[in-house]
């Protein structure tokens, strides 16, 4: 199954537009509230310069980057954990979810009215945290209770109920159980248990042109403090520029973005960082019918990796040829590369890296 990224935040502040952004795929979005529930699923092309390279090197049939899933869910309201508004809806949604995108709204515009009336970022992602929290007591509470309910203790594994409330009174401090360490016994306990404040968070300001040209930004020493005291990555995107970005023509883009001081456009930068959220690096392959990045999590054998191109090739694994992209940069060629020596051959145990770019031989 494909690992996804979930886009929550408050009604109204932009989460559909980054959908669109991320996924191109063109759902209407509204300029008021209007209670919406249903949940957008799409796919995000990761962008990577290493592909290009690699594609004006080959010239190949086809060119295939990596994605992600990325999933546009309903916003979220006071109350949510409760079932108010959209929220059991929301919480189906984002349980789903490996990473999430907290989209929070730093523009003013009067003709997109503020869920809360007024511009208050802290208050905003405040609230979103609150939800989760609550949302991980209430399933604690319900299944300490169902673990209690009867004359035997219900327990997946033995060390469950201990580390339930362990989490319980890290979450009663209002802090996410993200700042919790357990042993490897407790996570093994709640490893049949989706907790909300666990998984990884990036916080995306949607900005507007201004505020993205000079770089300020209501609360911003606030929003900055708070990203670096929880340990959370934050960008800093304006949807409405993004928007006028991706209707240009490609050739047009770099000339409007430097007109603007934008080096790298936001939405690259966002993908890019949910890729990386993910755990996930990319390997490559390269030949005149495709140039390709393989998603796999980082850390993995390349007897494993191989798998991820064809079951047969992980079962007849012999050797990886292997060179690492900045090597086949720097010589431009792969006839330079193998005269400089920098193609290697790689065991089964061999630990994938990022930008490796790998010929497996195999024979089944």
């Amino acid at each position: 199954m494909a690992l996804s990224c979930g886009i929550i935040g408050l009604p109204m502040v932009g989460k559909t537009t980054f959908f669109n952004l991320l996924t191109q795929a063109g759902i209407q979005t509204s300029g008021f509230f209007s209670g919406k529930t249903a949940t957008n699923i799409g796919h995000s092309t990761i962008p990577d310069e290493r592909l290009d390279f690699l594609t004006n090197l080959f010239h190949p049939k086809k060119t295939t980057f990596a994605q992600i899933e990325v999933i546009d869910i309903p916003g979220l309201v006071q109350g949510s954990s409760q079932g108010q508004g959209t929220g059991n809806e929301f919480l189906t949604s984002i349980r789903n979810t490996d990473v999430l995108a907290h989209i929070v709204r730093a523009f003013d515009n009067k003709n997109v009215p503020h869920v809360q009336d007024t511009l208050d970022l802290m208050r905003d992602i405040n609230t979103i945290n609150m939800e989760l929290l609550f949302a991980d007591l209430q399933l604690i509470e319900t299944r300490l209770t169902r673990i209690n309910t009867g004359n035997k203790k219900k327990l997946e594994h033995p060390k469950e109920e201990e580390a339930l409330k362990k989490c319980q009174s890290l979450l009663e401090q209002e802090k996410p159980l993200n700042q919790l360490e357990l042993t490897e016994e407790e996570a093994e306990a709640l490893k049949h248990i989706t907790f909300l404040t666990n998984k990884p968070m990036l916080i995306v300001l949607n900005l507007d042109e201004t505020q993205l040209a000079q770089n300020d930004y209501p609360q911003k020493e606030a929003v900055e403090a708070y990203c670096q005291e929880h340990d959370l990555e934050l960008l800093t995107v304006s949807a409405k520029v993004e928007e006028e970005i991706q209707e240009l023509p490609k050739d047009e883009r770099h000339v409007f973005m430097e007109e603007l001081g934008i080096a790298t456009s936001g939405i690259n930068r966002m993908a890019k960082a949910l890729y990386k959220q993910l755990g996930l690096i990319s390997f490559l392959t390269a030949g005149e019918d495709e140039v390709r990045a393989w998603p796999i999590t980082k850390g993995i054998t390349a007897k494993v990796a191989a798998g991820k191109i064809h079951s047969d090739i992980e079962r007849g694994f012999i050797r990886a040829e292997t060179i690492a992209f900045a090597q086949l940069q720097e010589v431009g060629t792969m006839t330079a590369a193998r005269d400089k020596g920098f193609f290697r051959l790689e065991g089964k145990e061999y630990i994938v890296k990022d930008g490796d770019i790998i010929n497996f031989r195999f024979n089944v």
